[in-house]
């Protein structure tokens, strides 16, 4: 039973623009859920569509959203073309809406229970071998002004499995390299300690020695990685670098930031470590999300085959 204060706040709430609502919602995300920015991005350009859609059926309030209205709009996006995986991410932020107005008290009924998610196949991650991951962190040019912090970001990124996001986020004093470890903050700002191997730390200290210095600006904080500006480096620029560096090794061009964080979590698990160091690592929460890299390995699968089955 809400309060005659709970009410009074609903209904002025209600009186809103939808727009307005899904622009409150989005804060509450930020404020309260603690989700990061880059969630909180993903769930307004998921819900735009959305609130277009309501506009041109004339629906101007929550309480006016209907089931049927969502389901026009998953065909619609169904009859685009649109990926099962971006139809589900729709559906997941239209239904996170909805629970969040019934929370405030906008809507009488939450429907979400009612509302099918596409069935979507698991995709396996792409990843390359051993020798194709040195070659990339072999790539960049010792002559190159940058070199240093460019081979000590590849380092980072396939020595950790770390983000691109979390690698631009992290500071010095995340670093501990006397014991080898980084600390990071991942989605929904949760802390893990992921170990650092020596190579990578070798790299760092040479960036931090001979470059970092000389790009370092009063406002540069204490961030680790810097831009020629001085500015820490975005998860963008990240992504940028990587993809110059896999173009000029000659690697597939699909590759990203993210494929070395694929090639982390599958190199450990084929030499022998345990699924659950694997998910603490990466900073999973749910092991099904990592045990995907179980299947990737294929000639360690035909190697099983070979020695176990009684026809090889």
């Amino acid at each position: 039973m809400l309060s005659k204060q709970q009410q009074s706040v609903g209904e002025k709430l209600l009186a809103l623009p939808l727009g307005q609502n899904v622009k409150n919602f989005l804060s509450y995300l930020t404020v309260e859920a603690g989700l990061s920015e880059n969630t909180v991005l993903a769930y307004g350009r998921d819900l735009k569509g959305f609130l277009e859609h309501c506009k041109s059926n004339n629906i101007k309030h929550l309480s006016r959203i209907r089931p049927a209205i969502i389901q026009d709009y998953l065909k619609i996006l169904a009859r685009d073309q649109k990926g099962e995986s971006s139809i589900k991410r729709a559906l997941v932020a239209i239904r996170m809406l909805l629970r969040y107005s019934k929370l405030m008290g906008l809507i009488e009924d939450d429907f979400t229970a009612i509302l099918e998610s596409p069935k979507i196949w698991q995709r396996l991650p792409s990843i390359c071998s051993r020798q194709q991951v040195a070659d990339l962190l072999n790539t960049p040019d010792p002559d190159e002004p940058f070199y240093h912090r460019d081979k000590a970001m590849l380092e980072l990124l396939y020595a950790t499995g770390i983000r691109a996001s979390e690698l631009a986020g992290l500071r010095i004093p995340d670093l501990n390299l006397d014991i080898g470890y980084l600390r990071c903050l991942g989605k929904g700002n949760r802390e893990r300690v992921v170990p650092v191997g020596k190579v990578a730390i070798e790299a760092i200290v040479e960036y931090l020695a001979k470059l970092r210095p000389l790009l370092a600006r009063p406002f540069s904080d204490n961030f680790l990685l810097l831009s020629r500006t001085g500015r820490p480096m975005s998860r963008i620029e990240v992504w940028r670098l990587v993809k110059k560096y896999a173009i000029r090794a000659g690697m597939p061009r699909n590759l990203t930031a993210h494929t070395l964080r694929h090639c982390f979590a599958t190199h450990l698990l084929t030499g022998g470590a345990d699924l659950r160091s694997v998910q603490e690592m990466l900073g999973h929460v749910d092991i099904a999300t990592t045990q995907i890299y179980t299947h990737v390995d294929q000639e360690r699968l035909r190697e099983i085959h070979r020695n176990f089955h009684p026809r090889p």
